[in-house]
């Protein structure tokens, strides 16, 4: 399915498909900001005797979980079945985008000028917070403003009634229904109140878009006041809380999550993969360079990364780029979080050009893709349409065997190239 489960955030295929305006959260398939100028219902739950008889039968099992009755029961008064988000979770992956599109949102100029904004105003808990738990401010920052503009769109979905319809709906039944429990305990708890627990419609909430498991494991009450709110106008708790998953998923302080580079016309592209980490002195003396043609910063075992292939920007990346990763799979989105941290920060766009010629394939022709290359006897595990890193080796399998840069962009000509042999 996925390179691996997201624990915090929702999955990778509920992230990309979301509204990077409201939630950046991440199967990684594709990308499909909610167009804008659109208006999209929300409140269209119905009635639905079935799912009635799954809420109750449901009880029993969550009351056996320790949640009490009048828990279960205050937090399901008024919930009924909302097909809105089962179409949600069903339809996700059928759109993609190329990662320049995605950044071009994620990274846009107004993101980064309310990203300087927030920091403004909140440069001294930032920092605090920082202190507490060595992880960088910027990417608390970053991951902040694509979850949900800064705070501005944490989703107005009752989360209860979200994960109810998913769980009873079946097509991810375990995982949905954990999600369930871990919410009621969160209500059992009492750091919020069932009419506040909103988020979005695979029950991502706050600030930073914690998934109830992650929020039993991660939240923090920073403020003091015995309760960890996510939710509020206040985003102290859900900011310490990022800072806290983050720094339990191993971060290093003062580590860059990866800078561009620029590859020499020698660039043996078979090297270029998370799979092949090496010392940066490997780097140097293979003549990779920053793109401005300095000297790569050496901070540890790194791996030369090619999103768009060998058409566009190429970056070393380093373990902060694989602690991100915890929070969301898609390289497309622990790139827009290391940029726009860096552009908040003052640094630079992204100098390479990409091939924004170039259309992505569908998730439908991402099957075919991986069923021809199976087709050709080349090792491939899954025909799921997701370009992770056994599908990318497989095609740079296949791009070796007919003699081209075997950078394992999946690309329409590669397509092509299948299809003629």
């Amino acid at each position: 399915m996925l390179r691996k489960m997201v624990l915090f955030g929702v999955t990778s295929l509920m992230a990309l498909a979301m509204p990077l305006a409201s939630q950046g959260n991440s199967e990684v398939t594709g990308i499909k900001p909610k167009p804008r100028n659109v208006t999209v219902p929300i409140q269209v739950a119905a009635s639905n005797a079935r799912f009635d008889l799954w809420v109750q039968s449901f009880r029993a099992r969550a009351l056996a979980r320790g949640i009490s009755a009048d828990v279960y029961d205050r937090a399901f008064r008024g919930v009924k079945y909302n097909p809105y988000v089962v179409e949600k979770d069903r339809n996700q992956s059928e759109f993609t985008k190329q990662i320049w599109e995605y950044l071009d949102t994620a990274t846009s100029e107004t993101r980064v000028r309310n990203g300087k904004s927030a920091l403004a105003k909140h440069r001294a808990l930032l920092v605090k917070i920082e202190k507490t738990y060595g992880v960088d401010y910027q990417v608390v920052l970053a991951i902040w403003g694509l979850e949900s503009a800064y705070g501005a769109q944490k989703g107005d979905l009752p989360v209860i009634e979200s994960l109810a319809t998913l769980a009873y709906d079946g097509r991810r039944q375990k995982f949905f229904e954990s999600q369930l429990i871990a919410a009621l305990k969160i209500l059992q708890a009492g750091d919020v109140q069932p009419s506040a627990m909103k988020g979005s419609w695979a029950g991502a909430m706050g600030h930073t878009q914690f998934i109830p498991t992650s929020y039993l494991d991660f939240a923090q009450d920073f403020r003091g006041d015995g309760k960890r709110d996510i939710w509020g106008s206040d985003p102290a708790d859900a900011l310490a809380s990022t800072a806290n998953y983050l720094k339990r998923s191993g971060w290093v302080h003062g580590q860059p999550w990866g800078v561009e580079v620029k590859l020499p016309a020698s660039f043996d592209y078979s090297q270029s993969s998370e799979r092949v980490k090496k010392p940066v002195a490997d780097w140097r003396a293979m003549g990779i360079t920053t793109i401005d043609g300095k000297e790569l910063p050496d901070h540890g075992t790194s791996s030369i990364l090619l999103p768009a292939g060998a058409q566009g920007a190429a970056f070393l990346i380093f373990k902060n780029f694989q602690v991100i990763e915890r929070y969301n799979t898609a390289d497309a989105y622990i790139i827009a979080v290391g940029h726009l941290g860096d552009r908040i920060m003052g640094r630079p766009e992204i100098q390479t050009q990409w091939p924004r010629g170039e259309k992505a394939l569908s998730f439908k022709q991402k099957k075919v893709m991986q069923r021809l290359l199976r087709r050709r006897g080349i090792q491939l595990e899954k025909i799921d349409g997701i370009v992770g890193p056994d599908t990318i080796a497989a095609i740079r399998s296949f791009q070796a065997s007919i003699g081209v840069e075997p950078d394992g962009f999946a690309s329409t000509d590669l397509l092509q190239q299948l299809r003629k042999r």
